[in-house]
């Protein structure tokens, strides 16, 4: 019979530390799994380093872009690139052209 109350006075004993542990390992299992936790961070980090090295190749096609643009503007009209464009676009050539067709 003594040994019902000295097991309730052990467990009550126990109660606060193993709240604490469960309270711990909870935390701790959210910190790394969790919305913002460590996984979460480690893989938004990836999706930036892809879309940076994605900008960088948008930009740069970009700029060339803006460089065949300006080269086409009437400020500084190229004759080449309107020749270029010209046979592209048209399907334009000057009689003492030789065209190749290939395929």
């Amino acid at each position: 019979m003594t040994a019902t109350p000295e097991l309730t006075r052990r467990l009550r004993h126990c109660i606060l530390p193993l709240l604490c542990i469960a309270t711990i390992g909870y935390i701790s299992y959210h910190a790394v799994q969790g919305d913002r936790g460590l996984a979460a961070w480690r893989q938004l980090s990836q999706q930036i380093d892809h879309a940076s090295g994605e900008l960088l190749r948008v930009r740069s096609a970009r700029m060339e872009l803006e460089h065949r643009v300006s080269l086409l503007r009437l400020d500084g009209l190229d004759r080449d690139m309107l020749d270029e464009r010209s046979h592209i676009v048209l399907g334009l050539a000057h009689p003492d052209e030789l065209i190749f067709l290939t395929r």
